[in-house]
């Protein structure tokens, strides 16, 4: 009969086509699959390519010039999807070459803690974090800002003037959440050293019992010799140093006074 005649014709068309994608799928052997993935976790400059990472263009270009598999690119990224392998995403990454980045790091987290040497602080023991950034563009409206007046917002001058660089160092209390800062013409041992002034100047860290300074590994506050030139000045202060490449262990940067690449004067 027709009706049964084109039925069978049309049943077999989708069906059919569903089979052979199956059944093409699996025409590459296992041993192609594990080469391509071996190629996919290698390294581009390995195999004297001048690239980073991997796209998968290049990727399968790679796979048919050295007559690995036929396979087209959207099947070899089906078999790296099916292991989660993405070559072509790569994270900026450090590994820690500081031998006592585990003593140094959990000594700082104590203290964020308000312990140190495994005591509780006393309530006049004071943690301050510090940092510094440099080359910062100085720039200063053309007019002043207009405060708000009855029915219009404070008009802010879109202009500005250009005055070089500066430096932007600050200090925070970490569990005071006081903010003390300044802006200097440079970075470096002394305009640091005006920073600890202002606030070992103040109270309460003038007369508080210890005032630890938690800093990072820049030249201004560095090695020994910044632990005995502070803690030489300042019979109260004890100088914390983070392990090498560990600023992000530094709360003042979480609290954003560091962000940007901007310094408005006015």
């Amino acid at each position: 009969m027709v009706v049964g005649g084109s039925g069978s014709s049309r049943s077999g068309s989708p069906g059919s086509r569903i089979e052979s994608a199956r059944v093409a799928r699996a025409v590459f052997p296992p041993e192609q699959v594990a080469e391509i993935k071996a190629l996919a976790c290698g390294l581009p400059v390995s195999h004297g390519l001048p690239l980073s990472r991997f796209s998968r263009t290049e990727l399968h270009r790679l796979v048919i010039e050295r007559g690995v598999s036929g396979a087209s690119a959207s099947t070899l990224w089906r078999w790296l999807h099916d292991d989660a392998l993405k070559p072509w995403q790569q994270r900026c990454w450090i590994f820690p070459r500081d031998p006592r980045f585990a003593e140094k790091a959990g000594r700082v987290l104590d203290l964020y803690q308000r312990r140190f040497e495994g005591r509780r602080l006393r309530p006049d023991e004071l943690v301050i974090c510090a940092d510094e950034k440099s080359q910062l563009q100085a720039l200063g409206r053309r007019h002043p800002t207009v405060p708000i007046a009855s029915g219009r917002p404070a008009l802010v001058e879109f202009e500005y003037r250009r005055h070089g660089t500066r430096a932007y160092l600050a200090a925070w209390d970490v569990h005071h959440a006081r903010l003390f800062d300044r802006v200097e013409a440079k970075t470096g041992i002394e305009p640091f050293g005006r920073l600890v002034a202002q606030v070992m100047s103040s109270e309460p860290y003038a007369s508080a019992r210890t005032v630890y300074w938690i800093v990072d590994n820049g030249s201004s506050h560095a090695g020994q010799a910044s632990i005995d030139r502070l803690q030489g000045a300042y019979d109260n202060l004890r100088l914390i140093q983070l392990p090498i490449h560990a600023s992000w262990l530094n709360s003042e940067n979480s609290t954003g006074c560091l962000a940007g690449s901007d310094l408005w004067l006015n």
